[in-house]
C-alpha cells in the first residue's frame, strides 16, 4: 500500500508521465476486455438454449438471462463499492473471478443435470457480464472532457474480439465438451470459465497504479493548489448534475432493456423455425461486433455532434431493430441479422453517449460509487427485459416482442428533449441572474 501511495505521488507534477499512465491503462483494459468479451458471449449465446434442454419447455428461456443479469446487478453494487473504497484494480478483479467461478459452476450443474446448480451459478456467472461492462469507466479516469466518449470506445471495441469469437466457437466448444464425455452446451462456458480468469488476472497483475487513485489524488492537489487549506475532498464530492445523471442513466437502463429482450429470445425464435446452432452463432456474433465494433466511431461522433444527438440516434437504431424484427420470417437469416444488428448499434451509440453524460455529470470523488450504483440498474433492466421477453413470446409471439421494445426504445427521445429544455432553462436564468 505504501509502495502504491509513492507511485501515485510521482504522477502528481508531471503531466507526461500522467499520460504514458492513461495509454498503459487503456492498454490493460483492452487487454481485459478481449479475454472479458469472450467469457460473457457463452451466456448470452447457450444460456436460454442449455435452460431449454433441461427444463423441456421455452417458457423459463428467459430465466438464464434474468438470472445472470440479476447477478450482475450484485455484482456492479459490490464492484462500485470495492472500487470507490480499494479502486479499480481490486474492484474488477473480484468481479471477473467471480464471472469465472460462475462459469465452472455452469459446467458442473449442466453434467450433473441439476437445474437448481445451474441457476445457481448463472446467478455467480452474471458478475463477469457486470465487470465486463464496468471496465469501460476505467479507461476515462485520466482522461480528459474531450477524450472521454473515446477512452470509453476504446476499451469497448476490445471487447469485440472476444465477444464475436465467443458466439461462433459454440459448435467448436460443444465438440471438444462431447470428447471429455461434457453436455455439448456446456463447451462454451469452458471457454467463459479460462476467460473470466484471465481478465482478472490481468487487471490483478498489471493495472497498477490504479489510474482511479492516480485521478482522485491529483484532483484533490489540484483544488489544493487553487485554494490552499480548503476541504477539497468533501467539497468536490457534492458537485454533481443530477439532471444529467438521470438521462444517462436513462440512456443505459432503457437501451439495456429493449436489446437483452430481443437478443434473448432471437436463438429461440431461430430454433424453432428450423435454425441451427451455427446459424444462430453468427446472428448472435453479428449482433455483438454490432454492440462493440462502432465503438471507435461512436466515441468520436459522441465527443464532436454530442451527447444527447447520438442518445437520440441511438432511441431510432433500437426501434427499427424491434419493427424489422417483428415483420421478417423466422427462417429470415438476413432479415434476422439485420434487426440484431441494428439492436446492438443502436445499444453502442446509447450506451458510449450515457456512459459519457455520467462521467460529464459527476466528479473523481463520487464518480465509481455512482458508475456502480447506475449499472445495478442497467442490470435489473437487463433482467426485467430477459424475463418479461419470454413471457411475451410464450403467450404472444416474437412479433409482438418487436413492437413492443421498438416503442420502449422511443421512449428516451422525449427525456432528451426534456433536459435539453431543462438546461436551457438553467442557463437563461444564470444569464439573467
Amino acid at each position: 500500500m505504501k509502495e502504491d501511495k509513492k507511485m501515485i505521488h510521482h504522477y502528481m507534477k508531471s503531466k507526461e508521465e500522467r499520460q504514458k499512465l492513461y495509454k498503459r491503462s487503456l492498454w490493460i483494459v483492452l487487454l481485459s476486455q478481449i479475454f472479458g468479451g469472450a467469457g460473457l458471449a457463452a451466456g448470452i449465446t447457450v444460456g436460454a438454449l442449455l435452460a431449454q434442454d433441461m427444463l423441456g419447455t421455452e417458457s423459463f428461456a428467459g430465466v438464464p438471462a434474468a438470472l445472470f443479469t440479476l447477478g450482475s446487478a450484485l455484482a456492479a453494487y459490490l464492484v462500485g463499492r470495492l472500487t470507490q473504497r480499494l479502486g479499480r484494480r481490486h474492484g474488477l478483479t473480484f468481479g471477473f473471478i467471480s464471472g469465472g467461478v460462475g462459469a465452472i459452476g455452469v459446467i458442473v450443474a449442466a453434467n450433473m443435470n441439476s437445474v437448481l446448480l445451474l441457476f445457481i451459478s448463472l446467478f455467480v456467472y452474471g458478475a463477469g457480464t457486470a465487470t465486463n461492462l464496468m471496465a469501460r469507466y476505467a479507461g476515462t479516469d485520466l482522461a480528459s472532457e474531450k477524450q472521454r466518449a473515446k477512452a470509453v470506445s476504446v476499451a469497448m471495441v476490445a471487447t469485440t474480439f472476444g465477444a464475436v469469437a465467443g458466439p461462433n466457437l459454440v459448435t467448436p466448444m460443444g465438440k471438444v465438451a462431447k470428447v471429455i464425455n461434457m453436455h455439448p452446451l456446456a463447451g462454451p462456458f469452458i471457454l467463459a470459465a479460462v476467460a473470466y480468469l484471465l481478465a482478472g488476472l490481468t487487471i490483478y497483475l498489471f493495472l497498477r497504479p490504479d489510474p482511479l487513485l492516480v485521478a482522485r489524488e491529483l484532483a484533490v492537489y489540484e483544488a489544493s493548489q487553487k485554494q490552499p487549506g480548503s476541504s477539497t475532498e468533501s467539497s468536490l464530492a457534492h458537485k454533481s448534475n443530477r439532471i444529467g445523471v438521470f438521462v444517462g442513466a436513462m440512456l443505459l437502463v432503457l437501451s439495456q432493456v429493449v436489446m437483452v429482450a430481443i437478443m434473448t429470445m432471437t436463438p429461440v425464435h431461430m430454433q424453432n423455425h428450423g435454425g441451427e446452432l451455427t446459424a444462430i452463432g453468427v446472428v448472435i456474433g453479428l449482433h455483438i461486433a454490432a454492440m462493440y465494433l462502432p465503438s471507435l466511431g461512436t466515441g468520436l461522433l459522441v465527443d464532436r455532434i454530442g451527447r444527447k444527438s447520438m442518445g437520440a440516434a441511438s432511441a431510432i437504431a433500437l426501434a427499427m431493430s424491434g419493427i424489422i424484427a417483428a415483420f421478417v420470417p423466422g427462417n429470415s437469416l438476413v432479415g434476422l441479422t439485420s434487426a440484431l444488428v441494428l439492436l446492438g448499434l443502436g445499444w453502442n451509440f446509447g450506451l458510449i453517449s450515457g456512459t459519457a453524460i455520467i462521467i460529464d455529470s459527476t466528479t473523481i470523488h463520487n464518480r465509481a460509487k455512482t458508475q456502480g450504483s447506475i449499472d445495478i440498474w442497467v442490470a435489473l433492466g437487463g433482467s426485467f427485459g430477459s424475463i418479461i421477453s419470454g413471457v411475451i413470446v410464450a403467450y404472444s409471439n416474437y412479433a409482438i416482442l418487436g413492437f413492443i421494445g421498438g416503442s420502449v426504445a422511443l421512449m428516451l427521445i422525449p427525456i432528451i428533449y426534456w433536459s435539453r429544455l431543462k438546461q436551457r432553462r438553467k442557463e437563461e436564468t444564470t444569464l439573467s441572474a
